[in-house]
């Protein structure tokens, strides 16, 4: 770096550091609780590498990065691409900022950070990989909170080990950088729905075996693991066995199938023409690059509701809280526009418009309810006999809390919506309150100021409540005092009660639990989402549906298991030769057969022997296909199984009986992927 270039980043940096200040407070004044961020002035080659990295500076060496690079300068340099930001999931968190960028944009990627970094730190998701450390036993921090991933210094640490074996004399680079390709064929092969865990030592492959007195009998003998590994080997393991058939093994189904390879598997010695233990080397790449994948699954996990979560509060801070100075507005709305008009499938304005649609949902049950219990209310006569141009009026915020700075010495110190201390030192001048209003109100004021029944765009929604959502709301509802007016019943609402919801929802849920549980009817017709099909008949896709139930499970297939086939192992050692068998999950999506048959190539690397795979495949009939062209309707596949086979020299394909494949088939779209301690 230049000197210039140096003094040039030190000029944005000072001009930042107010900002930054006051993001990171005006977010925790709107019940936000992020992890420190650290922010990073870098230039646009830098940008592009730290994007390259996935966030990060240091990474094991490989051709992928180099890949991902030339892709993030040409979508630059030909599709117009602009990088405002990127932050990752670190304690602190790193944020790095363009220095080409606008001021407009530099703030508007503050407060889209700091967003992101309450979501890592508060999602459990995220928590699956933290060893759960109280930050205050370490650090002296008070919060309560727990420790969050050092990822940077996990990577780094990655990158030495990978770099010091291509380095060194005795492994070919060559094979490092295969064996990394082999590997990351499967890096979302792992059971992202359970914490990150190394795997375990040569024991527990033995008490895997059936017949554990032979498990016991070797602890006995205290033999090292280098011995137990030389001398009782698989093979002789298996004869071992007391089941005449051969050792089926793992007992259930495996979601973790780089953690099988990694217990089980073995490499493949061409000269030998057998298959060998795994090298040391090996051993460490494969466990390496399985804690990566499993520091990075939460964030594939999440990216609808986590670029949701940071779009919003990123919008509310710049706009409605004024972060965004006058002559920055314009430059703002164009970055926003940018950023939700992507086409194709936008995590940012799918995510934020479902956030917006949580927050109102919830602020409007509220006022339902309070309005069920006003004298002469019910579910039945709701819509013909309550005023909702009352309702609005009454719900609007009393002007001081629109206009602070304008009403700064008629404020009540004693309100709840108000920050006494923080009134005191804006009286005394220690800061501006037309610059930073929100500072002089409590959690409570900014939740009443930035009521979201009361935006313009959303002045109709309590209005539009359906019959059915009152009685269901009416059933639930226990026996309280009534209230005589509707003015006498909207004094009482929680206007918290929103902004509360939505931070309970953003600690538990995934991107499938999130789709399911609030794309409803409602949201669809909103927001016109519908589905689209492929159809014989045209030859193109069409418009197949508008109903809720059909766009969620379009939706849900891209989420589920990152949006990527589910591949279980079934049997280490198939049809008693020591063969891995792995089992697609067919959700009604087809495998693509050709990339399957490339991908057990790769797995054959990591297992040492013949590898198989069962799926589900949809055949049509060649006379279906045009007789239904000619009537405009669509042919019915026959759904048939398939075992995909390679032995290290070529690939077969054999149909296999129903019967065995039936297992595989669901007979609706499984998005269950809470763990069943979440499921109360």
């Amino acid at each position: 770096m230049t000197t210039h270039d140096r003094f040039a980043k030190q000029r944005i940096a000072d001009d930042l550091a107010e900002p930054v200040t006051e993001a990171g407070n005006l977010a925790r004044k709107l019940g936000l609780t992020p992890y420190p961020v650290n922010y990073w002035i870098v230039d646009y080659d830098e940008m592009n590498e730290l994007i390259a990295y996935g966030g990060f500076q240091k990474r094991y060496p490989h051709w992928r990065w180099g890949m991902q690079y030339d892709r993030q300068q040409k979508q630059g340099q030909f599709l117009g691409g602009k990088a405002f930001e990127i932050v990752n999931n670190d304690d602190p968190a790193h944020a790095f900022l363009q220095e080409s960028n606008t001021l407009a944009d530099q703030k508007a990627v503050i407060t889209h950070v700091e967003a992101h970094a309450d979501f890592f730190a508060n999602n459990e998701w995220f928590g699956l990989f933290t060893d759960g450390t109280p930050l205050a036993a370490e650090s002296g921090d008070e919060s309560g909170r727990s420790r969050g991933p050092d990822a940077a210094g996990m990577l780094a640490r990655h990158s030495d080990v990978v770099r010091e074996y291509m380095q060194d004399p005795d492994i070919e680079r060559e094979d490092v950088e295969r064996f990394i390709d082999h590997v990351l064929c499967l890096e979302d092969n792992i059971d992202q729905h359970e914490p990150y865990s190394p795997v375990e030592t040569v024991e527990d492959h033995l008490d895997d075996i059936e017949g554990a007195d032979v498990a016991e009998q070797l602890d006995e003998l205290e033999l090292s693991d280098e011995v137990k590994r030389q001398v009782f080997d698989d093979e002789w393991l298996d004869a071992q066995a007391d089941d005449e058939d051969g050792v089926s093994f793992p007992a259930d189904p495996e979601k973790d199938v780089l953690g099988f390879l990694r217990k089980h598997g073995m490499a493949y010695d061409e000269d030998a023409g057998k298959a060998v233990e795994m090298t040391d080397w090996q051993k460490d790449v494969l466990e390496l690059l399985r804690r990566e994948a499993y520091y990075f699954a939460p964030q594939k996990m999440t990216k609808v509701m986590n670029e949701g979560w940071a779009a919003y509060w990123e919008s509310l801070m710049m706009t409605r809280e004024n972060f965004a100075g006058d002559d920055e507005f314009v430059l703002y709305a164009d970055h926003m526009a940018r950023v939700l008009g992507a086409p194709g499938l936008n995590p940012y304005k799918l995510g934020l418009e479902l956030w917006e649609y949580v927050e109102n949902t919830e602020n409007r049950r509220e006022v339902v309810e309070r309005l069920l219990r006003v004298e002469g209310v019910s579910w039945r006569n709701f819509h013909e006999v309550v005023d909702f141009e009352a309702v609005q009026e009454h719900l609007e915020p009393p002007a001081w809390l629109a206009d602070v700075a304008g009403y700064l010495d008629e404020l009540d110190p004693e309100d709840s919506r108000v920050d006494a201390d923080a009134l005191a030192a804006a009286r005394d001048g220690e800061f501006d309150a037309g610059t930073y209003p929100w500072k002089v109100l409590t959690y409570e004021g900014l939740c009443e100021r930035h009521y979201s029944l009361v935006q313009p765009q959303n002045r109709g929604f309590v209005s539009r409540i359906s019959q059915s959502e009152l009685e269901r709301v009416s059933r639930y509802m226990f026996d309280h005092d009534r209230y005589d007016s509707v003015a006498e019943a909207l004094a009482d609402v929680d206007h918290t009660r929103g902004w509360d919801r939505m931070r309970e929802i953003r600690e538990s849920h995934n991107d499938v639990t999130f789709l399911d549980e609030f794309l409803t009817q409602e949201f669809v017709d909103d927001n016109d989402y519908f589905t689209y099909e492929y159809t014989h008949a045209s030859g193109d896709y069409r418009v197949t549906s508008t109903d809720h139930e059909d766009v969620k499970k379009k939706l849900m297939l891209q989420f589920t298991n990152f949006g990527k086939p589910t591949v279980v192992v079934e049997d280490g050692n198939y049809d008693n030769r020591n063969e891995l068998l792995l089992a697609h999950q067919y959700n009604g999506v087809m495998l693509d057969v050709e990339q399957a048959a490339d991908v057990l190539e790769r797995v054959f690397e990591l297992w040492g022997r013949p590898v198989n795979l069962l799926t589900i495949v949809k055949e049509f009939d060649d006379h279906d296909v045009e007789v239904a062209k000619r009537r405009d309707s669509e042919p019915e596949p026959e759904e048939v199984g398939k075992r995909l086979r390679y032995d290290g020299e070529e690939i077969t394909v054999e149909d296999v009986p129903w019967s065995e494949v039936e297992h595989l088939a669901a007979t609706d779209v499984d998005y269950n992927t809470k763990p069943d301690e979440w499921l109360a």
